[in-house]
């Protein structure tokens, strides 16, 4: 089980280049031990010395760029992180939000392909703009103006780091198994795009010219292949970066919760619709007589379950995976 002192090291030691990491270890946790014999001097328990010692510390990346000499600005070194992560959480929840609602509004209200990409394009790359403009205004204005903070008159954070925010450590057994996960993931996310490019060409069903009947609707090339393409892309980039982080979070989650909706929704409908499955497929299938039309209406929202079900069991899967990444922290923390 980790302690307290290993997961700030190791917090501290992740923000700078991995060649610098071998001298800064050492000189942090010496670093750790004289402030934990200065806090027994001042009589502190056992039980609360470590969280007390990392308390006055502060801020492991904080703290990591000062011995590295790693200039935080931009907004000024007093605010820069609170800067940076308020507004990392705010592009992660707030632009997928915003985007999505504006790409679902237009196709409810019978878009084409070309309004929901715009809508969706627009919207993300406005809100984004916009998020980033105004948090850095305010932050700016703060530190120009001489704001004093509510809990800390001085220099310290405005979210007021503690000890409970330290990420937890990746384990050795885990972050192996995550590396085979990660390869199959890509493994099949490249096979799926690479058949997406594949039946366009190849077919065991020919026309009366010999030429390859698509599975898919050759007209989706127009458009909502892109989309699908595009998003199991972003799902490759995503997987990669669940595994440089470690773990998985509750944004996280929260942002393969929309990947998901993002090409499930579209998907299933495409389906239902009749616009996904190519009609000259079907009818090149030999012996397609009512038989063969019942089946497939009974077929197309099975398939449509499925699908759904898929998506949903991932989603779950991420949010549980976050849950117990959170709790095997808290529990480390004890």
């Amino acid at each position: 089980m980790s302690t307290l002192t290993d997961r700030y090291v190791w917090a501290a030691v992740r923000s700078i280049p991995e060649k610098q990491r071998g001298e800064l270890e050492p000189e942090l946790r010496g670093l750790i031990a004289d402030t934990t014999d200065a806090q027994r001097e001042k009589g502190v328990s056992d039980a609360d010395i470590e969280r007390a010692t990392l308390l006055e510390l502060g801020d492991p990346v904080r703290l990591a760029a000062g011995y590295t000499e790693r200039p935080l600005q931009l907004i000024g070194p007093r605010y820069y992180l609170d800067w940076l992560r308020l507004l990392k959480l705010l592009l992660v929840i707030v632009v997928p939000i915003a985007a999505l609602g504006a790409a679902l509004g237009r196709l409810l209200s019978g878009g084409d392909v070309g309004d929901v990409f715009g809508a969706l394009f627009v919207t993300a790359i406005g809100v984004a703009v916009h998020l980033s403009f105004w948090v850095t205004l305010v932050f700016a204005l703060v530190e120009r103006g001489g704001v004093q903070r509510i809990k800390t008159p001085g220099d310290g954070p405005l979210l007021e780091w503690t000890p409970d925010s330290l990420p937890q450590l990746p384990a050795p057994a885990a972050r192996r198994q995550s590396l085979v996960e990660l390869i199959l993931g890509l493994v099949f996310l490249a096979v799926f795009a690479g058949w997406f490019v594949w039946q366009q060409f190849n077919s065991f069903l020919t026309d009366a010219d010999g030429t390859p009947i698509p599975v898919l609707e050759p007209a989706l090339w127009s458009g909502w292949m892109y989309w699908f393409l595009g998003l199991i892309v972003l799902e490759g980039v995503f997987a990669v970066w669940v595994y440089q982080r470690g773990r998985m979070t509750m944004g996280l989650a929260t942002l393969n919760l929309f990947m998901n909706i993002a090409f499930t929704v579209p998907a299933v409908w495409l389906l239902l619709t009749g616009q996904l499955i190519n009609q000259e497929f079907l009818d090149a299938i030999p012996d397609t007589d009512a038989d063969f039309d019942t089946a497939m209406s009974y077929a197309l929202p099975v398939i449509a379950f499925i699908v759904i079900g898929v998506a949903v069991w991932d989603v779950i899967d991420g949010y549980i995976k976050a849950w117990r990444s959170r709790n095997v922290s808290d529990t480390a923390g004890e």
